[in-house]
This record gives C-alpha cells, sequence and structure tokens, in this order.
C-alpha cells in the first residue's frame, strides 16, 4: 500500500515540474521581443502547413490581416513597403521590391507604378508608367503616400485597374487605350481654344465651354469635364459670398461634372487613335475647332465606344435621352431602360444628395415638401404624375453615362447634360428635409406641375385676391430661363414677367423666386393705397384746414390764407419761408388724422421716426 502511495505521489510530482518547465518556456517565449516581421513570417509558415481551407475562411482571414495592416503606424522602410504589398494584393495586383527595398513596383500587364523611397521609409517619388510610355512622377499619388493617406492611394490603384477592364487580348486594349490619349489630347486643346477666344474665368467655362473645365488624367482619376454648377455650388454660406474659384482650387465634385472614359461594347464602333483637331485656331469666336474627316488612316474599328460617365447618376427625360443617342448614333442604354415619372426620379435624386450617408432608399409616397425661408414658411406638392402628353406624365430614366465616338460630339452632349441639370436644380429647389404642420398658420401652399420635358408650372393663391394664379417657367438652356405670370383679369397687378426671370435666373431656386413674387406683391400692394390716401387727405387738408395766423407753420409771413398744394410739399416752386414748414404742420395733421393700420408696416418705423420726411418721401 506504501509502495503504490509513493508511485503516485512520484508521477505526480513529475506532472507538476514538466508543466512548470512547460510554463517556464512560455513565459520566456512571451516575455522575448520578437519584430513583427518573425511574428509575420511565422503566421504565413503555419497557413502554408495548414491544410485546405475554403475560400470564406480565406477572405475572412485577409480581411483581419487587412485591418492589422491599417491599425499598424507607418513609420519605417518595412512597414511602408509591407503597407505598399497588402494594398497591391488587395487590388488583385502584383508587387515586388528591389535588392534595395527602397523600390517598390505595383504591376499589372498593362502598367505599373514605382514607388521610390529613402532608407527611412520616406517617400522620395511615385512614377506611373502605362504600356509603351516612359514611366511619369505623378503629383497627386506623391501628396497622398506623403500624407499617409493610403485609402486615397488604393483608390488610385483600383482606377488604373478599371481603365484597362476592356475586351480582347493586350494588343487591343493597348489600342484602345491610345484612342482614348487621342481623344483627351482633342478636349484639352477644345477646353484651351475655348479660353483663348472668349478669356472666360473658371465659373463662365464650366457653365460654357465647349467641353466645360478640364482636368487632366492623374494617376487613377480619368479626364473630368465639369459642365454645371448652380448659383448655391459656388456660393460659401458662412462667408455669405461666392467661392473664390481657380483651375488650381475647383473640385473634381463641384456641381455636375462627367469623367472620359472609353469602354468595352457589344457593338463595333471607328474610333480615333490620332488627334482630330486641324491647327491651333478656332473657326469662330467662340473657340469651335475645325476637326479633319475620319479615314482608315487616323481611326480604327474597335469593340469600344468612348463615355461621358456621370460623377452621379443623374435622372433624364426620356425625350433627351433620345436626343443624345440621335446626336451620336449610339443608344444611351444598349437596353431599353426602365421609365419612372421624371419627377420622382428627381426627388430621389435630391433626397440622396441632402442626406449621401444613408444607406436607406429616399421614401416617394408623400411629395409634399417644407421650405422654411426667413420671413415664409412653404409648402411644395410636386405633381409628377400629372398628364403631359397622350395622357401620360413626364417619364424619365437614372443614366450614369453616355456613350459617343468623336470628340466633336462632346460639346452637344454637355449642352443637354446643363440643360437637364438646370431643369433638376429647379425642381429639386423645392425638395427639404425639414417638416411642418400642414394647419400652421401663414403656410402657402404651392403647386408644381410638369407641362413639357423642360417646363412647368408653379401655382398658388394670389396674394390680395383669392383667385389661383400661376408662374410658368420654362428652361430654354442652361443659361435662359423664360418665366410668364398667368392671373385673372380682375387680378391685382403682382409682378412683371421681367422680374420673375431675373429672380430665377440669378437663384435658380423656386422657394426664393415665390418668396420674392410675395415681397413684391405685398410692396406694390401696400405703396398704391397709401400714396392715394395721404395725396386725397393733404390736399383735403390744405383746403380746408389752413394754418393759424402768426402760427410758426405759416407758409409766408403775415399771411396765413394763402395755403399751397401738394407741389409746395414735393419741393415745387414755393415761397420763402414756406415748404418745410408747412410739410411738418400738415403731417402732425396727418398722424391724429390717419391710423396706422392704414399703412403698410414699412412705413410705420420711418414714420415714427421722421414724420415730416416720410410724408414728403411717401408722396
Amino acid at each position: 500500500m506504501k509502495l503504490q502511495i509513493l508511485k503516485t505521489s512520484k508521477n505526480f510530482f513529475s506532472e507538476k515540474r514538466k508543466h512548470s518547465a512547460l510554463l517556464e518556456r512560455l513565459h520566456a517565449k512571451h516575455n522575448a521581443s520578437r519584430p513583427w516581421q518573425e511574428t509575420s513570417k511565422v503566421v504565413r509558415q503555419a497557413m502554408d502547413k495548414r491544410g485546405g481551407i475554403n475560400a470564406a475562411d480565406h477572405q475572412l482571414l485577409l480581411h483581419c490581416l487587412e485591418t492589422l495592416q491599417r491599425a499598424l503606424k507607418v513609420s519605417s522602410l518595412p512597414s511602408m513597403t509591407d503597407r505598399l504589398e497588402s494594398i497591391a494584393r488587395q487590388n488583385m495586383l502584383g508587387s515586388h521590391l528591389s535588392p534595395s527595398c527602397t523600390e517598390c513596383y505595383i504591376t499589372s500587364d498593362m502598367f505599373y507604378v514605382e514607388v521610390q523611397l529613402d532608407s527611412g521609409g520616406q517617400l522620395v517619388d511615385v512614377k506611373v508608367a502605362h504600356q509603351g510610355e516612359n514611366p511619369t512622377s505623378c503629383p497627386e499619388l506623391i501628396q497622398h503616400l506623403r500624407e499617409k493617406n493610403f485609402e486615397e492611394f488604393s483608390k488610385h490603384l483600383k482606377g488604373l485597374v478599371d481603365l484597362y477592364r476592356l475586351p480582347g487580348d493586350n494588343k487591343l486594349k493597348t489600342k484602345m487605350y491610345i484612342a482614348l490619349q487621342s481623344l483627351e489630347l482633342d478636349l484639352t486643346k477644345m477646353m484651351h481654344m475655348f479660353r483663348v477666344a472668349t478669356a472666360a474665368n473658371a465659373v463662365d467655362t464650366i457653365l460654357h465651354g465647349t467641353v466645360g473645365l478640364l482636368t487632366a488624367r492623374s494617376g487613377g482619376h480619368l479626364v473630368t469635364l465639369q459642365c454645371y454648377v448652380s448659383p448655391y455650388d459656388i456660393f460659401e454660406v458662412e462667408a455669405s459670398s461666392q467661392l473664390n474659384l481657380n483651375e488650381n482650387i475647383v473640385p473634381r465634385t463641384l456641381g455636375v461634372s462627367v469623367s472620359v472614359t472609353i469602354e468595352g461594347t457589344s457593338a463595333v464602333y471607328k474610333l480615333p487613335i490620332a488627334p482630330l483637331i486641324t491647327g491651333t485656331h478656332a473657326v469662330d469666336n467662340k473657340g469651335t475647332p475645325s476637326f479633319s474627316s475620319v479615314t482608315n488612316a487616323n481611326c480604327v474599328d474597335l469593340p469600344a465606344s468612348f463615355f461621358l460617365k456621370m460623377n452621379r447618376p443623374m435622372p433624364f427625360s426620356l425625350s433627351f435621352i433620345q436626343r443624345m443617342g440621335n446626336a451620336t448614333s449610339i443608344p444611351v442604354f444598349e437596353t431599353s431602360p426602365s421609365l419612372s415619372p421624371l419627377y420622382q426620379l428627381i426627388v430621389q435624386s435630391q433626397l440622396q444628395l441632402l442626406d449621401e450617408s444613408s444607406s436607406v432608399p429616399a421614401t416617394l409616397n408623400n411629395m409634399h415638401f417644407y421650405s422654411i425661408l426667413p420671413d415664409q414658411h412653404h409648402c411644395y406638392f410636386l405633381n409628377g404624375d400629372a398628364p403631359v402628353q397622350d395622357g401620360h406624365s413626364l417619364q424619365g430614366a437614372m443614366v450614369s453615362k453616355i456613350p459617343f465616338r468623336h470628340p466633336a460630339q462632346v460639346p452637344f452632349l454637355l449642352d443637354i447634360i446643363r440643360h437637364q441639370a438646370a431643369y433638376n436644380t429647379l425642381i429639386g429647389s423645392c425638395v427639404k428635409r425639414t417638416s411642418a404642420k400642414e394647419d400652421s398658420a401663414g403656410l402657402l401652399q404651392f403647386e408644381v406641375c410638369p407641362l413639357t420635358d423642360s417646363s412647368f408650372s408653379v401655382s398658388f393663391q394670389h396674394p390680395v385676391n383669392e383667385s389661383l394664379v400661376c408662374v410658368v417657367m420654362e428652361v430654354i438652356d442652361s443659361r435662359q430661363v423664360s418665366c410668364k405670370l398667368y392671373k385673372g383679369p380682375s387680378d391685382a397687378l403682382i409682378c412683371t414677367d421681367e422680374f420673375i426671370t431675373k429672380v430665377v435666373q440669378r437663384c435658380m431656386s423656386i422657394p426664393v423666386t415665390m418668396r420674392a413674387i410675395r415681397r413684391k406683391a405685398e410692396t406694390i400692394q401696400a405703396d398704391t393705397p397709401a400714396l392715394s390716401l395721404i395725396a386725397q387727405t393733404v390736399e383735403t387738408m390744405v383746403k380746408n384746414n389752413p394754418p393759424p395766423s402768426g402760427s410758426p407753420y405759416n407758409m409766408i409771413a403775415g399771411e396765413g390764407t394763402n395755403p399751397m398744394g401738394l407741389a409746395g410739399l414735393t419741393g415745387g416752386n414755393t415761397p420763402t419761408g414756406g415748404g418745410p414748414n408747412f410739410a411738418v404742420y400738415l403731417t402732425h395733421s396727418l398722424m391724429s388724422r390717419l391710423s396706422r393700420s392704414n399703412l403698410p408696416e414699412q412705413y410705420h418705423l420711418v414714420w415714427s421716426a421722421s414724420p415730416a420726411l416720410t410724408a414728403l418721401d411717401l408722396i
């Protein structure tokens, strides 16, 4: 029995010693400082030794490793090269280091990016080389890597990959890239010729230029043509002034812009592989260039076409879509698009702009929107279902890209884009996230109803009468909006068509325009009765109530029986010592006879401050 106990105790202490030794080894390994590269190597070795791994586990593991990479601070040469290699893998690109580890090459079949570093991991240069080209420095990529903005650097790599997402082998892809290069040269020349011919600034170039304001391709960013900005796009709210824009600081995302690219198509089109603009001078004062004829020498047949890609999908009316297809002889959609009421598309697009961070689609069940202005509250009902033609509502579709095949087609396409953008801007100005009670006191009601693909009406109650009036706005093009007011023959005057047109073209906002119309109507209706009432009262008082003899207000010393007419009050020929004193006398008398409620509010304040001058100013 004792022997058994001794054996058990011996085994127990032996196992305990083994556990202690194992714990000591673990503690030793834990306390030893091991560099990240060695740990990474061990992990990779373990991954290689592991048996079969399914795709889901592999992607999860890669995601975890990339998350760890992003969390690590990049402060040395090894950490910098590790991060660059990780970004290359994320974009399905190859990567390798030079023997000195100071050059990192991110490669594909069609291009490569060379990142040059010093021994401390600091950036020296970033060069991009497309197939058949010498590597050239890219300022944008240099800036992103110096600022450790690896996310933007990765977006550039993705853009480069997408540029070559084309059908065919590398030889065919090279031809398509050469065609895109030729187009870019022509578009750049077109903008330059417009600027020389018109001396336009940045904003005028965006709004009126033949190709808008062009920003050259850089890294993975395509050539961008900015073609439309609304007054609020270039207005700085905090400073209450217009943004100071020049070519060097205009953001690519400002307003409506398109990127120029080439993509594969099911049909074959003849595309230029050499610049088509002839000469360096425009044929007119608008900078319009002349183009050489399309021949087999300067163009080739390719299963691709050029595209203007919208910076965000934009609603277009069906007729505008057809006009673009007719201009290029290429349908905008390869298959018939799904059509929807245009106003619903505009509302959805505007709501997404107001809340771009929201992943929830905009609800279209309610087409009522409220606009809270400084002194007015408006409610707008967008009646997009109203029949426009043949009993159908105005239809449209979201357009994300527009195909074309010749640089001469770009100006016409941009004009259509601008035209639609101006129409969308006006309708979209009614769409707000604000809310109000429909039975709120003083809430003004408006109905916006489409008439054609470029015109609509805004109906509302007459500010003075109880009748219905409406303003018809026609967007002639992106630079001209024609407005006409329709009212009953017996309705009081509100304002002129010219006034409404001027306001609309200045602000491109329906709520601001409706506010201006209302204020103008109040001013007109207030001025007319006030002037008439005062003039009649003054004339009666002058005849029936002359100033008493010896009064300090008499017109001529010693002669209180010679009253004056209105001419004396308005600065006419008055006897010596007359006009101003008599005006003061009349004003004090008027104040005792006229109720303040008979005068509009804007006159009350001035009246109290300076009664004599007020009488003179009103008359």
